[in-house]
């Protein structure tokens, strides 16, 4: 049998880690491992057509399984391409490796064609970033990666020079056992009776749950149950918390709505449970607070704490659960309850105001007709900007849903590729991305990856010719908007140009029938919807700190949030409030 390279090593342990997948664009320094690809049945080399969807796509894979993914670049401009990506992923704590191939290892340091210093380039976007210099070196060096990348929840770089990658392999070079998962993590004993004490005695307990609340719905539902006490979450908890839950209050931060804010505020005990939550202009700085966090680096770094819980959410809500004495007085959360129902009623009445007729089609009513028709086990991929403020008032999580974006990053353009990695862990499963048309014409190529691989993807862009969420932030400064139109090519027309099903849609009357089309459709398809670039939005607490930075709008005609079926839910809760 022939010697194994370097180059088959390396995919031969990616393979042993899981990986299924390696998305890239090919290129000189990376032949030997794509050759090793394309003679491994068991790992699929991803043509796309820009590295940074290989990023995005790799980490929006990890997010979607749960496990280790990858991408790769070529020497240079190749594997610099990933880093847009690759930030992305690492701030979502999605366990990704990268393979940034490297110019020769003789010429490193002499000003070569195309020479970079990935090991250098990529240290704040990752957890590990090394170069392989030895065949001898690279087999512990790769595990050490994937043990960093899926042990911290990351991203891990490995820089392969070409050459080295093409040289044999050591001889019986050691198979060490794999991380593939992450342990769960207790709080010491200390710590749970002194947030047993705090709990027990507060009259008025609000939870704030982030994304660290995956995987815990119940423990935390029977938790409020027992202390009577109101949920908010982030935008990053959402899909985890807020579905199949009688003490929703909703949303607090920059795309909030409901009554989050007010009970976080008006408690005696805020618990902030598995969230990183960046705004803490909306955390309130005068009731006492506990944090819980299976990342210790996060916990008070957002507000002073009182007390600082070490764990993860299911865990630490397992010990708490029993301990807690349970709260017969339910009036805060009663009164949480009717506030949250109330501000949805008035943000209904709005909405729903003839936007049938109008035109341009109103973003909300896009989002709210799309949430009705799309699948129950739906991802959703949505891109930055005024999709973000659509998708988490407007799309309706229940478990088995998925909404995944750059919401930790912010970066533009990342609906696209995120969708392309969704959609190869399950070609069976709808994909929907929600694009604004800055976002998908900055890497618009990436359509063409979908026709190339039948990927049955379906791209609905709002399209509002402009920059929505710059204007927004332009007229918070008092600034008059500038730089921010884009004149648009008809999309429907480009998607069916480049071999997909194409729709263009200009009038709400012919909405509903062209998103049923288009997700019946057994491949890729695009929805460019016409939509009104006056809709913005504001959040639920506006104060003067707020303003630097983020879109906030007086405007009238914009409304004040949007909830599609979560009203119903509203009014579900406070069906059997006492006295309400």
């Amino acid at each position: 049998m022939a010697k194994q390279n370097v180059a088959e090593q390396f995919v031969d342990i990616l393979v042993r880690a899981g990986v299924k997948r390696l998305y890239g664009v090919v290129g000189d320094s990376l032949n030997p491992v794509v050759d090793a690809i394309r003679r491994n049945s068991a790992i699929d080399w991803i043509h796309v057509r820009h590295e940074e969807t290989a990023a995005f796509a790799a980490g929006a894979e990890a997010q979607i399984t749960g496990k280790l993914a990858a991408c790769a670049g070529s020497c240079g401009p190749g594997n610099l391409h990933l880093i847009n990506g690759l930030y992305d992923a690492h701030r979502s704590m999605a366990p990704v490796l990268a393979l940034a191939s490297q110019i020769p290892s003789s010429e490193i340091g002499l000003g070569y064609f195309q020479e970079t210093h990935p090991e250098r380039l990529f240290q704040e976007c990752s957890h590990y970033s090394e170069l392989i210099s030895s065949p001898k070196q690279m087999p512990r060096l790769l595990q050490t990666a994937i043990q960093h990348a899926v042990g911290q929840s990351g991203v891990s770089v490995v820089s392969l020079p070409g050459d080295i990658a093409a040289e044999p392999a050591p001889e019986r070079a050691a198979e060490t056992a794999l991380v593939t998962s992450r342990p769960s993590v207790r709080p010491g004993d200390a710590e749970i009776e002194k947030l047993v004490e705090m709990i027990d005695e507060a009259d008025k307990v609000t939870l704030f749950c982030g994304s660290g609340t995956a995987g815990a719905h119940a423990e935390v539902m029977e938790f409020a149950g027992k202390i009577k006490s109101p949920i908010g979450h982030a935008l990053r908890g959402k899909e985890w918390i807020q579905y199949d839950n009688p003490y929703d209050v909703g949303m607090s931060g920059l795309l909030g709505y409901g009554a989050a804010y007010e009970a976080t505020h008006e408690c005696d005990l805020l618990i902030l449970i598995g969230t990183d939550f960046p705004y803490n202009a909306f955390l309130p700085d005068d009731v006492k607070i506990a944090q819980i966090d299976v990342r210790p680096e996060h916990l008070g770094r957002r507000s002073k704490l009182d007390l600082a819980v070490w764990g993860d959410a299911k865990e630490t809500l397992r010990c708490l659960i029993p301990r807690v004495k349970p709260k017969g007085d339910r009036k805060f959360l009663d009164r949480m309850l009717k506030k949250h129902a109330d501000a949805l009623e008035g943000v209904v009445k709005a909405y729903a105001r003839k936007v049938e007729k109008q035109v341009p089609i109103h973003p909300e009513y896009v989002a709210s007709v799309l949430d009705e028709l799309a699948d129950e086990d739906a991802v959703f991929t949505v891109d930055t900007g005024m999709c973000n403020v659509w998708a988490a008032r407007y799309i309706t999580p229940n478990g088995r849903r998925r909404v995944i974006g750059s919401f930790s990053h912010g970066s533009m353009a990342n609906a696209l590729p995120m969708a392309i990695g969704a959609q190869f862990t399950d070609t069976e499963r709808q994909v929907i991305s929600m694009s604004g048309d800055g976002g998908f014409s900055m890497l618009m190529g990436d359509f063409l990856t979908l026709v190339q691989y039948d990927l049955p993807v379906k791209v609905v862009l709002f399209n509002n010719s402009s920059l929505g969420m710059v204007e927004l932030e332009m007229l918070v400064a008092g600034l008059p908007s500038y730089g921010t139109t884009n004149k648009n090519p008809d999309f429907a027309a480009v998607a069916r140009a480049c071999g997909a099903y194409g729709v263009r849609v200009e009038k709400p009357k012919d909405l509903e029938g062209a998103l049923k089309a288009a997700l019946k459709h057994k491949g890729p398809a695009l929805v460019d919807v016409v939509t009104d670039p006056n809709a913005l939005s504001i959040p639920p607490k506006i104060s003067a700190e707020m303003v630097t930075g983020f879109a906030l709008s007086a405007s009238k005609i914009v409304l004040d949030g949007g909830v599609g079926r979560m009203l119903q839910m509203a009014r579900s809760n406070i069906r059997n409030v006492r006295g309400l």
